[in-house]
């Protein structure tokens, strides 16, 4: 039987993940496609909104549905969810950000959003060996074309990029979202 002390602490991790109290209509449909972009399946609104008491008809959620809430906030499924937050305080205990290793996540090809406040967005490819290149970018002063290393990201905290080179300047270290952290999407093709 699941416990709904776990399905709380869920709740809770996914709101601070994304960074809103989850209450309306649109809420649930940003985050339900915020799901499918991060983990590659679907939640739906409804499905959301009765894990969050929105829609009351006494059914309890699936193992299944709540694994894939979990994989959004980084575990392998729910029951990992579970054991790492055996003793945490919902209400006081700070939540990772999900990790992004890249040499064992990523493949030359793979394109990410990485956005930040206030209201920056950067679109990136990975090519291999740690290179990534800008391939859009709103608000920043990344341009496309640029290029660097980087070897992890970690949502929710700085993102420190390693030996951008902008054409013609000597390589440089720049840091996105330096007071509240990077948060990063996969981008689908």
């Amino acid at each position: 039987m699941i416990q709904e002390e776990q399905i709380s602490k869920l709740r809770t991790a996914i709101e601070q993940a994304v960074g809103k109290t989850m209450d309306t209509y649109k809420d649930f449909d940003v985050l339900s496609d915020r799901i499918l972009a991060r983990v590659g399946e679907m939640v739906s609104r409804n499905t959301l909104r009765r894990i969050w008491g929105k829609l009351n008809d006494n059914t309890v959620p699936r193992t299944s549905t709540l694994s894939i809430l979990s994989r959004f906030l980084g575990y392998a499924n729910f029951e990992q969810f579970c054991n790492n937050n055996k003793n945490v305080d919902v209400d006081s205990s700070p939540v990772l950000g999900r990790r992004l290793s890249v040499p064992d996540g990523l493949t030359p090809g793979d394109r990410l959003r990485l956005t930040w406040q206030p209201d920056r967005v950067c679109d990136i490819e990975y090519n291999g060996s740690l290179h990534f290149v800008v391939i859009n970018s709103k608000n920043t002063r990344l341009l496309p074309g640029d290029t660097f290393l980087c070897a992890l990201i970690v949502e929710n905290a700085p993102l420190y990029l390693d030996q951008l080179q902008r054409k013609g300047q000597p390589p440089m270290v720049y840091v996105c979202g330096k007071k509240t952290g990077v948060r990063f999407e996969r981008l689908t093709s």
